[in-house]
């Protein structure tokens, strides 16, 4: 692939006034471990670049930075309504209820998903590791759309580049909060891509796209955490519908 500084989902493509596209690490100013399109706040990366580079990579999306709203991210299961852009604390998924906000969250071997309703031109940006997806970070969000009048057959998902089965072992205690799993050789691997997909999949919700990218496997487009042993950089996930 070409090492553009953004990726965006096929499944929108036909929606003109929907903004959706996943970072790559390719395309920034950052340094060393967080070569180069480092967005993630708090990483230890000089703040200047990570500014520049949100600049950068909202301008490859044609919005501002001001107009994104995200979180510092807790692996938890709570949903930031957001009616105003900023940056909040303890939410794991944002919804954004109105046109011209732009939600997101930032990744680096946990599963982004994005969801958008182009009927109610409503949409949101899902943080889910481990921790959320046992928590059913997806289900609960999409679910908070469908409350708010969305009907899931209108619905289209976008589920990233995560860490995927092949790379994502874990221990035992891990394992067992998982139906979609693998045993290979005497570790469990798990899927977060299928099961957030099946999650999506119970609400009625059937277009869905899956990246085939897996931040492990294609660390030298992707930041991933694990591999490099927590001294890496964030990728942002954002989705949103422009004002007309």
């Amino acid at each position: 692939m070409t090492h553009n500084r953004v990726i965006r989902p096929d499944i929108f493509t036909h929606i003109p006034q929907l903004v959706a596209g996943i970072s790559t690490r390719h395309g920034g100013v950052s340094s060393q471990a967080y070569q180069s399109l480092n967005l993630g706040i708090h990483t230890d990366d000089d703040p200047l670049a990570i500014e520049a580079n949100l600049k950068l990579f909202c301008a490859d999306l044609g919005i501002a930075p001001e107009a994104l709203a995200r979180s510092y991210q807790v692996h938890g299961s709570a949903i930031w309504h957001a009616r105003i852009p900023g940056y909040e604390t303890g939410f794991d998924a944002v919804l954004a209820s109105e046109q011209g906000i732009f939600a997101g969250v930032g990744i680096a071997d946990c599963c982004p998903i994005l969801l958008a309703d182009p009927v109610r031109q409503t949409a949101a940006a899902i943080h889910a590791g481990w921790k959320g997806t046992v928590a059913q970070i997806v289900s609960k969000t999409a679910s908070a759309l469908i409350a708010q009048g969305s009907n899931p057959a209108d619905m289209l998902a976008y589920i990233g580049p995560c860490i995927s089965l092949a790379h994502f072992e874990v221990g035992d205690e891990v394992a067992v909060q998982f139906e979609l799993k693998e045993k290979r050789g005497a570790r469990w691997h798990v899927d977060l891509k299928a099961t957030n997909a099946a999650q999506l999949q119970a609400l009625g919700i059937t277009q869905i796209e899956i990246s085939d990218y897996c931040t492990v496997a294609n660390n030298d487009v992707f930041y991933s955490h694990r591999k490099e042993k927590g001294i890496t950089g964030r990728m942002l996930a954002v989705v949103g519908f422009v004002r007309p």
